[in-house]
């Protein structure tokens, strides 16, 4: 108590009872002369206790004064006094004199250099407390590694998580993101779909999580059930009349749930699981089509024909390289179904999609074409070359590679009939 009233009753600056004179100097050559009393340095700083003590030889200043001096950087200087000034706060009442993360991180700083435990606790307290501009996290990032274990702490909330922690996150986001949540909520869900993606992008750092066959089934389950409220709503809009169809709430959730779906494709792709997606977009293709058509009679879609052709390319381009494999019946009805609707569509949106959509596109369909029994890419060709709409896409290449095999056709046959001539049949 009496050390309390001590400390309460002397000022820093205050020279008619200062016995110390802190010197501040840099190398820039600036030099301050801070008036201090030494019963406090010593109590609160290993720095100054050891500078005042009888085994160091303390200069002597005019009327007495004992002095120390500290040197610093310019950056720093601030950061010196406002520590000095910090001396005189009676403890516990530290919270409002940071003025900020920046500060802080200055002083305790000084407070780990100048050896003062109180300090050090009280300014760990508060950046431990507070929120981190990205700039300042990245300076908390720079600066804390090297103050050593006292400040430590600070670092609790930026060290790497738990990969269990990880994927629980993960696992609670991918429900919310896939579910239908009020209206109110719609921002969170959105966020929730960004962040998703996020995590398993390998930009700059490795994925933030890793998918291993759990989370890839539990992501799957998710996107199925996705799928099936779409499937669900056109089977309803299929049963309906034209002018409740063109209600705004119904296109509003149809659009929705293609927005839906169309992150779904970027989800599923990455994690190289689109096999259940592509099969169910292929059973219900002609039903979006048909939905498409008829509403176009009473409102505007494009919106919806954007995020349908972003789902169809996406769908397409696994089929057309490889990547999910379909039975042929299926990949010739994805081109009879998808390359009428894209060539029509086009025009329409060609300003707001991107143009390497449509060179992407274009060469998948040429590639199914090309992997399609050749009877059924003489049918496909035929109908192309006798459209209006022969611009987009272009199948001039699958054109010419289908002239080109079914010229060598049946010399290649004769040729292998022959090299099979002696080889015995089996059953």
């Amino acid at each position: 108590m009496l050390m309390a009233s001590k400390v309460a009753s002397s000022k820093i600056g205050d020279r008619s009872t200062s016995d110390v004179v802190v010197r501040l100097r840099t190398h820039e050559g600036r030099d301050d002369w801070m008036y201090c009393h030494s019963h406090i340095l010593v109590e609160k700083s290993k720095y100054f206790a050891d500078r005042l003590s009888e085994n160091w030889p303390t200069c002597q200043i005019l009327d007495s004064r004992n002095c120390v001096e500290v040197y610093c950087q310019e950056s720093d200087f601030d950061h010196h006094v406002n520590f000095l000034r910090l001396l005189y706060v009676i403890d516990g009442l530290m919270d409002d004199v940071w003025h900020g993360v920046r500060n802080a991180l200055g002083i305790l700083h000084v407070a780990v250099d100048l050896g003062c435990p109180q300090i050090i606790i009280a300014s760990v307290d508060y950046l431990e407390a507070v929120p981190w501009e990205e700039v300042e996290e990245e300076e908390i990032l720079r600066v804390i590694p090297g103050l050593g274990s006292q400040a430590q702490p600070i670092l609790a909330r930026v060290q790497p998580v738990d990969p269990s922690a990880i994927a629980g996150v993960f696992l609670s986001t991918i429900r919310f993101a896939t579910s239908s949540p009020p209206p109110p909520m719609n921002d969170l869900k959105t966020s929730a779909q960004e962040q998703l993606e996020y995590m398993i992008t390998e930009d700059d750092d490795a994925p933030l999580i890793t998918a291993d066959d759990e989370i890839k089934s539990e992501v799957n389950q998710c996107m199925m059930q996705l799928f099936s409220k779409f499937n669900n709503l056109l089977e309803s809009l299929s049963c309906e009349p034209l002018e409740s169809i063109s209600e705004v709430g119904k296109l509003q959730s149809f659009q929705s749930h293609l927005s839906d779906l169309s992150w779904a494709c970027q989800i599923l792709t990455k994690l190289e699981i689109m096999k259940e997606f592509v099969n169910c977009w292929v059973d219900v293709s002609d039903k979006i089509v048909k939905t498409i058509e008829i509403s176009n009679q009473t409102t505007d879609m494009i919106s919806s024909k954007v995020k349908v052709i972003e789902v169809t390319a996406k769908v397409l381009e696994v089929i057309g390289y490889g990547t999910v494999i379909l039975p042929t019946a299926k990949r010739l009805h994805m081109v009879n179904v998808w390359l009428p609707f894209v060539r029509v569509v086009k025009p329409l949106i060609d300003c707001i999609m991107d143009g390497d959509l449509w060179q992407s596109l274009e060469s998948t369909f040429v590639s199914i074409v090309l992997a399609l029994p050749s009877v059924d890419q003489a049918g496909i060709l035929t109908e192309w070359l006798g459209n209006k709409h022969t611009q987009y896409p272009d199948l001039t290449e699958a054109f010419e590679v289908w002239c080109y095999r079914s010229k060598v056709a049946k010399r290649r046959f004769a040729a292998m009939q022959d090299g099979l001539g002696d080889v015995p049949h089996t059953l």
